[in-house]
Order: structure tokens, then C-alpha cells, then sequence
């Protein structure tokens, strides 16, 4: 079964938050995330797909420019993982990235989730307004790494 959301865009003057998978600029994010982040050394154009199409997807525009990214990797129902945030370093230092979460945070899809998940190395604080924290239990949060697969 598939679900059909509605596109959600956001404006806040000459900027725009969109969950329309058409206007994402592949090659702009492709670009960062594999070139720019600390996050995706083997990133490749068949896992941006593969990702692109499994997540629910926020372009951050400058008129038709993609200048912003992130996804939600989620079930619609209980959990949500936040993944790939970034703003493109000459649109830094504006408030886009506290703007983008936020409007993630209020997808009218994700209001009734019990628990949103996040890896960050630096970003603490930007989530942290948000209610991000430090799982207060973290004995109970297992991960599993499988080995590489041959791709």
C-alpha cells in the first residue's frame, strides 16, 4: 500500500521549504552530502535515489534554487528518523536550518509520532531547541552495522 501525501511548502520571504519530490536538484544534494559532508564518504547515485524515493523529502529553495536538504526516514505512525540536514555554506548563518526543522517538526503527517531519532556530531544545539536530548536511557539503544555489501 502506498501512502499519497500532500505536498506541505512553507514561506518565509524569498524562501521556500517544499516536500515536492520534483523540485529536489539532485546534484545539488548529491554534491554536498558526498563532497561537503562529514557523513557520506561512499555516498553514490544509486543510494541518493534509493533514498530520495524511501524518504519524505524537504528542499529548502532561494526562488528555484535548492539551497537546503533533509529527509525523514519513517513509518508515519510512531517513528521518525531525521537524516541529512544541511544548508549549502552561502546560505549559512541565516536561520534556514532552525527554520527547516522546524517546518519538519510540524508535518501535518508526523504530529503523532512517539519518538523522533537523530545522529549528530556538531549540531547539538540547533536540535536541542527543538526537545532533542540525549537518550536518557541509552543502555537500551542497540545498533547493527552489517558488513559492507559488494554493491
Amino acid at each position: 500500500m502506498y501512502i499519497d501525501l500532500a505536498i506541505v511548502e512553507y514561506k518565509n520571504n524569498q524562501f521556500v521549504i517544499s516536500s515536492d519530490p520534483s523540485k529536489l536538484d539532485e546534484i545539488v544534494i548529491f554534491d554536498y552530502l558526498a563532497h561537503e559532508s562529514y557523513w557520506w564518504q561512499d555516498l553514490t547515485q544509486e543510494k541518493l535515489r534509493r533514498f530520495l524515493q524511501f524518504s519524505l523529502c524537504f528542499g529548502v529553495y532561494e526562488g528555484v534554487q535548492q539551497v537546503g536538504f533533509a529527509r525523514v526516514v519513517t513509518d508515519y505512525t510512531t517513528f521518525a528518523y531525521l537524516a541529512d540536514v544541511f544548508i549549502l555554506p552561502s546560505h549559512q548563518g541565516h536561520g534556514l536550518g532552525k527554520w527547516l526543522v522546524e517546518c519538519i517538526l510540524q508535518h501535518p503527517e508526523l504530529q503523532s509520532l512517539r519518538k523522533w531519532t537523530l545522529n549528530t556530531r556538531d549540531a547539538h544545539t540547533l536540535y536541542e531547541r527543538f526537545g532533542f536530548q540525549n537518550d536518557p536511557m541509552p543502555e537500551n539503544y542497540l545498533v547493527y552495522k552489517p558488513k559492507e555489501s559488494k554493491q
